[in-house]
């Protein structure tokens, strides 16, 4: 695709040659060719990562673009693809989550045991969305209004809500569930599984938050620089609650849909998604330094990853290879983004 730019002659200065504005205005339009960077920015990158890894992998492997399989790896990436949106805000802002695996699994066993001593379908939901939300909310409270570092605040959540699941559950697995709150999970929508629509319209909404709102102007802004963004007048500690509430309510939305796809309310559930949360939004070009990555490339990490697993099981290699090959992506990723960041500051 193609446009032309602004071929409007530039002023000429007074005292300049006759033939300036001449030159300027007979100068032929110049075209541009519009660059996959240009639209997707920061996000490019990881997306092309992910085309390659795609064209890869179905020339390797005739299993990998059948319908059963892509529906089975859109199934496996949705959660924690989801999750890594929510990850990613707080990444935004400079923060780090470590607790949203086991608001998954805590949020996932809250809406088991209410299903299980026959709660509604739609209450048990809310709660659990509702827990997720309120753990995000105290989360950022500390970051925000207790000045913690948000490692720790994270890294103590994590232990906490781990804890009161397995105390809540006994340790046990939780079942059984409605039928009809399976169907959730692992019911199609035109020929879809309805995990990839829920993943689609979370990244859809969260690309639109980040670019065409206020708030996402905020987020970046707060990521950037916490006091200028302060004193340009940010409400810099709501947006920091804000992050972390919403981190938390899509852990919610995981644990809920996890809990719907086995059916049961595992009391480990979501044990490592932290990580694989991060890792999606680095591989898909978030700065851990704050301000730079956006939602779409956080959805082509969480892909990335899930590829990379779903791939090596088709090809039989080892998953301990496969652990190797994505933290070398994760080092790599990081490595590019200090490299591009002194090259910038150079020029």
């Amino acid at each position: 695709m193609r446009f032309l730019k602004d071929t409007t002659p530039a002023p000429v200065a007074a005292g300049a040659p006759a033939g300036a504005a001449g030159g300027a205005a007979s100068a032929p339009p110049q075209e541009r060719i519009i660059t996959f960077g240009d639209v997707f920015g920061r996000d490019a990158g990881g997306l092309i990562v992910l085309l390659v890894l795609f064209g890869g992998m179905t020339l390797a492997s005739n299993e990998f673009l059948t319908g059963d399989n892509l529906a089975n790896l859109a199934r496996q990436v949705a959660v924690f693809g989801i999750i890594a949106v929510g990850q990613l805000l707080v990444i935004l802002t400079a923060g780090i989550d470590l607790s949203v695996g086991s608001v998954l699994g805590l949020t996932g066993a809250i809406t088991a045991e209410l299903l299980v001593h026959g709660v509604g379908i739609v209450p048990a939901i809310l709660a659990g969305m509702a827990a997720g939300a309120a753990i995000g909310v105290f989360n950022g409270s500390l970051v925000a209004y207790g000045k913690l570092p948000p490692f720790i605040v994270t890294l103590g959540m994590l232990g906490i809500a781990r804890g009161v699941v397995l105390v809540l559950t006994d340790a046990s697995t939780v079942q059984p569930l409605p039928e009809s709150f399976s169907n959730i999970a692992n019911g199609d929508f035109l020929g879809l599984p309805n995990l990839l629509w829920i993943f689609i319209a979370v990244v859809v909404v969260a690309s639109f938050v980040l670019r065409r709102t206020v708030f996402g102007r905020y987020v970046y802004a707060v990521g950037s620089n916490p006091e200028s963004a302060r004193l340009a007048g940010v409400p810099v500690t709501r947006v920091l609650v804000a992050v972390y509430a919403i981190s938390g309510l899509l852990a919610a939305v995981g644990g809920v849909l996890f809990t719907s796809r086995l059916n049961a309310g595992v009391p480990t559930a979501g044990t490592g998604y932290e990580l694989n949360a991060i890792a999606a939004c680095v591989i898909g070009g978030a700065s851990l330094f704050g301000a730079k990555g956006g939602a779409f490339g956080a959805a082509a990490g969480a892909l990335i990853v899930g590829t990379l697993n779903n791939g090596g099981n088709l090809l039989a290699i080892n998953s301990f290879y496969l652990q190797i090959i994505i933290g070398a992506l994760i080092l790599a990723a990081v490595a590019f983004d200090q490299w591009q960041g002194r090259r910038s500051r150079a020029a």
